[in-house]
């Protein structure tokens, strides 16, 4: 059996009943747990403070062929593995236990040649996974930069480190904080390919060359906050992120110059814009000299709050809006405008905070939520369901929006509103 088929006969063995159209909710959580080695090593974990259920919230997801991965960030005491997975072929329950990856000595707390903390992480066509470790404990003012920032690159065939990237001091600043990660594999193929990582208040964008194993940073005013846009209302909370720059970054199909566009927007900010990955690509270029190549994209108008989104090989953007409870969508080869913009599916009870949101290579659309800021600012109910993943096939979910259609990415010369500005 195919692990499509594996996952649509999971999904109808444990889908639950919500108010959801298009997404079928696979698997939901009251509180994480771990597979430990055994009940003694989790009673253990749990009486020294190395486990402390209700300190465990997931953040972002990937999968890969049979593994679905899901993030946990070291936001307080308590969480034994920041990098985990669920075996989709094997999980059989609604609520399955976390495997750290690519095992527990690697995730240890303070062990800085592994991983401290991570938020979103991507798996290419090459079949690599490439995973930002903030080396960061805590979240706000507890935060702890007990290891620096470093990208680990894992080959998924062997599970073994490709490679170790420790960031330059002058990538980062004293207000760095890196929660999104993009990967562009250029025409040369899988040497030719670059990491983009988002400094959400530090107000940088991060280029790392595979190739030639190298760092740098860009700045610009649109990675910063919209100062008009930092107040919201999630979950029943009231709630200001005032200070959230440059977060979700997403890249589309290469296009006729050879080279891609970022997409990205701040999370204080109802905004998407847009720059060409050959400036990304160039370390010799100034703020200066790159400025004009920004592109920014009209407003998405009011509770248009986005957190991750994910660009598909056929130029179609989805992305978690999250004032409305909901994931968004826009097909490229129309103008980026909010009669463009599609919703593919609204839940004010199992969409609250959707954090991420994939497309995985049998074109399926996956999306997870959290209740992050009930988590952060209240309290969770332990007695609730508070993390879903959804699944749903890609056509599926753009049926009956204004994103339908299977169109290849749109050529150059009819891309006037963004394209022509960038090139």
């Amino acid at each position: 059996m195919s692990l499509q088929n594996v996952i649509i006969l999971v999904s109808c063995l444990l889908a639950s009943a919500t108010a959801l159209q298009k997404l079928t909710e696979l698997y939901k959580w009251s509180s994480l747990d771990y597979t430990f080695a055994s009940e003694e090593h989790k009673n253990y974990a749990l009486e020294r403070g190395e486990f402390v259920p209700e300190n465990n919230l997931p953040v972002g997801i990937e999968v890969w062929k049979n593994k679905l991965f899901v993030t946990v960030p070291r936001w307080s005491n308590g969480v034994p593995s920041t990098l985990n997975y669920i075996p989709l072929d094997v999980s059989s329950t609604q609520s399955p236990k976390l495997t750290p990856y690519p095992n527990w000595a690697y995730n240890r707390e303070g062990n800085c040649d592994g991983l401290t903390t991570t938020y979103r992480v991507k798996a290419d066509s090459c079949n690599r996974l490439w995973v930002l470790d903030s080396g960061t404990v805590g979240i706000g003012n507890t935060t702890k930069q007990v290891c620096p920032y470093a990208i680990h690159v894992f080959d998924l065939t062997t599970d073994k480190v490709l490679r170790k990237y420790t960031l330059r001091p002058e990538d980062t600043n004293d207000r760095t904080f890196i929660a999104n990660i993009a990967i562009d594999i250029g025409s040369k193929g899988c040497e030719d390919t670059f990491l983009y990582a988002s400094d959400e208040l530090g107000y940088g964008l991060i280029s790392y060359s595979w190739e030639s194993n190298k760092s740098w940073r860009h700045t610009h005013s649109f990675l910063m906050p919209d100062p008009l846009a930092g107040d919201y209302n999630i979950g029943g909370i009231n709630f200001q992120w005032g200070e959230e720059g440059i977060f979700g970054i997403t890249l589309s199909p290469i296009t006729e110059s050879g080279f891609r566009l970022l997409f990205f927007h701040p999370l204080a900010s109802n905004r998407e814009f847009a720059v060409s990955t050959e400036i990304l690509r160039d370390p010799k270029l100034t703020s200066e000299e790159i400025y004009h190549d920004f592109v920014v994209l009209p407003s998405r108008g009011p509770g248009g709050h986005v957190t991750a989104h994910y660009m598909h090989d056929d130029g179609i953007l989805f992305f978690n809006l999250i004032d409305r409870n909901a994931v968004g969508c826009w097909n490229s080869r129309l103008p980026y405008e909010p009669k463009n913009l599609g919703i593919i599916d609204v839940d004010d009870e199992a969409l609250i905070f959707p954090s991420d949101v994939k497309v995985d290579s049998l074109n399926n659309v996956w999306v997870i939520s959290d209740r992050m800021p009930n988590h952060l600012l209240s309290k969770l109910n332990f007695n609730d369901i508070n993390f879903r993943i959804f699944f749903a096939p890609l056509e599926a979910a753009l049926a009956g929006t204004v994103c339908a259609g299977s169109i290849p990415y749109i050529p150059q010369e009819q891309s006037n509103y963004v394209t022509s500005k960038v090139y």
